[in-house]
């Protein structure tokens, strides 16, 4: 176990297992996980730890790996399955702490409430003014969702409250709830344009690295605000950093970084129209203590070779054990 879970998980699996836990603040070193893992036969790690093709196949006895997290971007999963290694996840548990915080953002973004707090702690409130730290109006605006899976659906659902006009693109068009929850399928580049305020909800993979370029900037609305609390990959970030900068767009609002942590020397902390959080979207104590519980139920069932309830790579019930 390469961090330490909340206890709910940790119960489940007392008198069950033998533990070895990792039991500092930081990921372990990869060398050091490499060489604990050799003789373990199920891995629960989390999104930092890197399980690459090396990692999994210099551990002969390991039967699962479970994730305390919903993305697997950071496990070889061709190799896993290769190996006849079930990968556990913990789907759908994050999707209202998600949305919840992808508004919370946008709405602090919009009106630039980390900004404000700044301006009164550093003494500048004098008096009520008419053109002091104006933000943008959230409703009636235009919302632009990219990626319309659970999380995306959630924000989209929370929107209806504001009276927004909501775009989404995805890899398909999902015309079954578009009538439901009242948004429009569009184009990328639709979304781009027309947006005023752009959110984002894919998974980390080949092509949706750097989905978010010079280009697509180039695209979006002087005044419009980018939203990220998918994975930091999904943006360029000197791409970013420039759009920022010149004002290219209006503000942005990342709960993710390429990479993570974000470097202390990194430009963009500079930037007075961005708000960074540390990849908090999903910290809630709900939220988390369910992962927990599936991450816990996941590894339970690798070990004793059963079905994984939330497996990331079922193909490999396809092949022989």
């Amino acid at each position: 176990m390469t961090r330490r879970i909340p206890d709910i998980g940790l119960e489940m699996l007392s008198g069950q297992v033998e533990i070895d836990l990792w039991e500092g603040e930081l990921p372990p070193p990869y060398e050091v996980l490499k060489e604990r893992i050799q003789n373990a036969q199920g891995l629960l790690c989390l999104l930092t730890d890197r399980v690459d093709r090396e990692l999994i196949e210099s551990a002969p006895h390991l039967r699962v790996i479970s994730q305390y997290a919903v993305g697997v971007d950071n496990i070889d999963l061709e190799t896993a399955t290769r190996r006849g290694i079930p990968v556990g996840h913990t789907p759908g548990v994050l999707t209202d702490a998600t949305a919840d915080f992808t508004w919370a953002l946008l709405m602090s973004a919009a009106r630039r409430v980390t900004e404000a707090d700044t301006y009164t702690r550093k003494g500048n409130w004098k008096t009520w003014g008419p053109s002091i730290l104006l933000g943008m109006d959230v409703s009636h605006a235009t919302l632009g969702i990219i990626g319309f899976g659970r999380i995306g659906q959630a924000v989209a659902r929370r929107a209806r409250g504001f009276d927004m006009r909501v775009l989404y693109t995805d890899t398909k068009r999902i015309p079954e709830i578009e009538e439901t929850l009242g948004v429009e399928y569009a184009s990328l580049e639709t979304v781009l344009r027309e947006a005023d305020f752009i959110t984002l909800h894919v998974p980390l993979t080949q092509s949706t690295y750097h989905l978010i370029g010079e280009r697509e900037f180039s695209l979006m609305k002087k005044d419009a605000i980018l939203i990220n609390t998918a994975r930091g990959g999904v943006v360029d970030p000197d791409a970013l950093y420039h759009a920022l900068k010149t004002r290219q767009i209006r503000s942005a609002a990342i709960d993710v970084t390429e990479p993570e942590p974000i470097p202390m020397d990194s430009p963009l902390l500079e930037l007075p129209n961005l708000i960074i959080t540390p990849h908090i979207a999903s910290a809630s104590v709900q939220s988390r203590n369910q992962m927990a519980v599936m991450a816990v139920q996941n590894l339970i069932a690798g070990l004793k070779r059963e079905r994984l309830p939330f497996c990331a790579n079922p193909q490999v019930y396809n092949q022989q054990w």
